[in-house]
Parts: structure tokens; sequence; C-alpha cells
């Protein structure tokens, strides 16, 4: 399926962001002619993404390294804005490692042989509330091991600090109790410092790390000759004469020819967190340098790299064998029966009963995937067997306000065309448009998304008349740090006994013809 963003432009040259779509507080390793990145994954299940590229243009989803969260019992229920706050990706002895902060429990890691996994158990490294943004530091020359994070204050109380710890070189003990290595407070100007990324480089500690809030800040880049400080700090990337707003948080990477590059996200409202890529180079100060002189680049000349062929990780699906791709994560920890089995092609999801039907945000068995563009269409078949008054399916533009199209019994059993939306202050949904009979069981439904994240609403019931127009647009709104979702998802009233399934078929997206 041909994806709805390219960023690869097919002249050797790319355009930003190189990851059109929430990939949250972004970090990346190089291992030889690799790269890997993942990032926030917060309440979603599987957690921690894991991508792929040869070029930093090109990236593929290759899998996630987390199965399930914990504790069990927090995350049985959605929880958009805690779990798995920005990730650091390493490779040191031979592995893999990703620390992160979960503000409610603490620091943990995880490491495997292979990116593909098996990744090992969760290691409760530092317990504490608001204990976030965790990236370690092994140093090559003399052994030892380093970790930093920040602090989120609505845990803990504490902002714009970082403390740093020695760890043990197996990454599973901190060796000390923590000494505070940089205090913005102590700053001209600086406000929100967070998301840290340690490294050495021509023999300075560096701690890259951004300012000034996630929709207005810099990146900040601190230096000093011993891990414990000072620091002296510089900004290096801002949004100067752009459009692009807060341009910060991401990760420093070289690549096997000797190329650095700096991956940052874009706050940008419904869409998430986007990733823009960065050539950097260290000026005769010996400070690295971002952007165009400390500005971000709309287009520039790829990496130098083995070719790879243009892609984005992957939206559409086939649902082949009646399994679903990558891209699709539960809102909570999902549970047994949740998919149904059965032959062929097709997404078969149970009607799972629920006395918050009314209410998807409340919902832990919403399958959603990020908008995957600014400009798209997404489109997916719905069949509901299910005779079940009130069982209902649909597509659903999910936030803090959601919409949805699809399938719902009727009281005489029969399917219905509906469509519904919740407004961000609403505890239940109301019909965005009047419900009628569908012919048959099945129908195909669409969602068009426009710029603004505006969403037009169409169906096609079969009976001839081809897709049809459905309600007023709506604007999609994101999740308290968490972009606008698209989501399928089957329901049932409560009660007792079975309650039918709803299969989906060939979910496909496309987006605009490619222009920059």
């Amino acid at each position: 399926m041909t994806p709805p963003w390219r960023a690869d432009l097919g002249d050797g040259t790319y355009r930003n962001p190189v990851l059109n779509a929430d990939w949250s507080d972004p970090d990346v390793v190089s291992v030889g002619d690799d790269h890997y990145l993942t990032a926030s994954s917060f309440g979603r299940v599987p957690g921690l993404p894991l991508l792929h590229s040869r070029d930093l243009v090109n990236w593929t989803l290759v899998g996630h390294a987390l199965d399930r969260l914990a504790p069990e019992t927090d995350f049985a229920v959605p929880r958009h804005d805690c779990g798995v706050w920005a990730p650091s990706l390493r490779h040191h002895a031979g592995r893999f490692w990703i620390f992160w902060g979960d503000p409610d429990h603490g620091i943990q890691q995880i490491n495997a042989e292979s990116v593909q996994g098996p990744w090992s158990e969760p290691h409760l490294l530092k317990a504490g509330k608001g204990l976030i943004d965790a990236c370690p530091l092994w140093d090559e020359e003399t052994g030892e091991a380093y970790l930093v994070h920040a602090w989120a204050k609505s845990r803990s109380g504490i902002k714009n600090r970082l403390t740093g710890h020695r760890m043990s070189p197996d990454g599973r003990e901190l060796l000390d109790e923590g000494t505070t290595l940089i205090d913005a407070d102590t700053i001209p100007g600086w406000f929100t410092l967070e998301g840290p990324k340690l490294y050495r480089h021509d023999g300075w500690f560096w701690i890259f790390a951004p300012a000034g809030g996630v929709e207005t800040g810099w990146q900040g880049a601190f230096r000093s000759r011993t891990f414990d400080g000072p620091y002296e700090e510089r900004v290096v990337l801002a949004q100067g004469r752009t459009d692009v707003n807060g341009p910060h948080q991401g990760g420093w990477v070289r690549t096997a020819a000797g190329e650095d590059w700096f991956l940052h996200f874009q706050e940008r409202g419904a869409y998430g967190r986007v990733v823009h890529l960065q050539p950097m180079r260290w000026d005769e100060e010996g400070w690295p340098v971002i952007g165009d002189e400390g500005e971000p680049v709309l287009t520039h000349r790829r990496p130098k790299a083995p070719e790879q062929p243009a892609c984005a990780p992957a939206s559409g699906d086939l649902f082949p064998g009646g399994r679903h791709g990558p891209q699709w994560q539960w809102t909570a920890n999902p549970r047994p029966g949740w998919t149904a089995d059965h032959e062929g092609d097709g997404l078969r999801l149970s009607c799972v009963r629920t006395a918050y039907a009314h209410d998807l945000r409340a919902l832990p068995s919403v399958l959603t995937q990020r908008l995957p563009a600014e400009e798209f269409t997404a489109e997916v078949g719905i069949t509901l067997d299910s005779a079940e008054p009130g069982a209902k399916a649909g597509l659903a533009v999910l936030g803090d306000a959601f919409s949805w199209i699809g399938l719902e019994a009727g009281t005489d059993g029969r399917p219905r065309l509906v469509h519904r939306y919740a407004e961000s202050v609403a505890e239940h949904e109301r019909d965005a448009e009047y419900s009628r009979p569908a012919p048959g069981p099945g129908v195909r439904v669409r969602i068009e998304v426009t710029r603004g994240a505006r969403c037009r609403f169409w169906a096609d019931t079969g009976d001839g008349s081809g897709f049809q127009p459905s309600g007023q647009v709506f604007a999609a709104t994101p999740w308290r740090w968490v972009g606008a979702l698209l989501g399928l998802f089957a329901t049932a009233p409560a009660g007792d006994g079975p309650s039918g399934t709803a299969c989906f078929t060939e979910f496909s997206t496309t987006g605009r013809p490619l222009t920059v």
C-alpha cells in the first residue's frame, strides 16, 4: 500500500517531517549501517515502538519492545497520559537497551540481544513519583556507567532540574543517591528543562535537553569536563524565522559515513508530535550546530547511506489471516476474547460487553493507530454479526472529543447505519446524523481528513448510491500528551451470554499527491 506521507523526494533530498505522525519524544541509535528509533507510547499496548531505517529518512515499524504495561490493575483501563514517557534507546555490549520513566512508578529498563527481541522483563531501576525521561551512558573509555533523568512536577512537585547517578555497568543498580547536574532555575530565561540525552564526545560529557515547553520551546546543549559538572549551556535549535514551532527533544546520531544528524519532534495539536531530521555539525568552539545555523530545515539532502526504497510506517492493513499489523495498539492491556478466531482475511472483534459503550474514551478494547499524515483518507469495511439490540461496531477518530461511524443493531436486531460524536466536555455520545436502516449486515465507511485535522465522514451501504457524506465536519482533538487516534471497536450492552462479533476488512489509507 502507498503510504499517505512520503519524506523521500526521490531526487537525493528529503522533506520534513520524516515521520509525519505522533512518534512522540523520539530517540535513535546507530548500529553499523542500521538506525533504530523508539518513542513514547504512554498507556497504549503494546508499548515502546521500534522503527528501523538505513538512511534516517525512510522508516518501517518492525515491532514493539513492551508487550504489556504494569501494574496490570493500573492499565486495565485507558490512561493516555501515563505509562511510557520519553524512552532512551542505546546499544552497548552487544545488546539493545531501553530506559524510560513511568511518572507514577519510576525508572524502568529492558534489554535484548536483537531489536526483534525477546526483550527482558522490565526492571525497576529507581522507584519514585515524577521520575521521567531517563537516559543511560556507558563510558567506553573508563568502563563507568551513568544515568540522568528529569522530573514531572505533576507527581513530584519538582521541575526544571536534571538529576544524575552513577550506575552499575549491568544497568540494574544505581550506585549513589543522585546529584543535581543542572538546575535551570539558576539559568536566566530557562524553564521546563526535561528530556535529557547523555553522551560523551571530544572529551566532554554532553547533555542534550529541551526547555521552554512542547509547543514553544527550544533545544539546549550542556557540556562539562566531568559528569558532576559544572555545565555550561547553549541554545542549539529554535524556531527562529521558520514555521516549525517548538523544535526540540530528540536524539543525536552519528552514521557509519561519519555524518552527524539530530531527530526531534514538533508538537502539532491533534496530529501529535511529528519527527523532523536535522543536519548537525560541530563549530570551532566544539558546540553542535543543528539545522540551518540553529533553525529547522524544511528540505535537505539525504544522509549518505546505503540505498533504501522510499517508505513510511504502515498504516493500511488487509488483516491477513485475521491478524492486525504492528501499527495497531489497544488503549489498555488487552484481555482474552477481544479478538475472535476465524478463517480467511479480515479482523474479527468480539462485541465486548460494557456499561460504557456510550463513551469510547473510557473503553480499553479500542484498537487504535496514529493519524498517518496531515491530509489523508481512511476507509474500512464493517460487517456486524450480532442481532443483539445495541451491539455496534465502527471506525472512530478519538481524542478529548470523538466521532465514529458504523453499524448498530436496532431494537429489531437489524443493522442500522449510525454516526455519533461527543464533545470534550460530554460524557455521552450523541447522533451526528440521523440513523437509517442498512440494506445488509455490511457497510464501507470512510473518513477524509484535511488540514487542521478536520474530518468528514462517509458511508457506502451497498444500496447502489455509493459513498454519501454523513453529518457535519468534525475537528479532531488531541488527548493530554497524545495526538488523536484512528480506532476500530465493537461493543455490546452490559449483560451475560454471547454478544456477537464484527468483522473489519481492507483498512486502507491514502494521501494527497506528493508536493513540497
